[in-house]
């Protein structure tokens, strides 16, 4: 699988918690969450598009920010 990272505008517990719930209810998905920076790295076989979706679901600014080698 392709590993992407992505900014996502988190600010606290709360908000990566939602990222959490929306990447857990996409399926297929295993990540981490970097919430002092911001980013959210998935390693998924869904492409860019469904995960920028996905993630935007947590009403949070959110941008690709571009694969990640392993």
């Amino acid at each position: 699988f392709q590993k992407h990272e992505f900014f996502v505008d988190m600010t606290c517990e709360g908000c990566s918690n939602a990222v959490t719930r929306v990447l857990q209810k996409l399926g297929g998905v295993s990540f981490d969450i970097d919430l002092p920076n911001k980013k959210v790295c998935i390693d998924s076989e869904h492409g860019v598009d469904t995960l920028l979706e996905t993630l935007k679901k947590t009403g949070k600014n959110t941008s690709y920010l571009g694969e990640k080698s392993a």
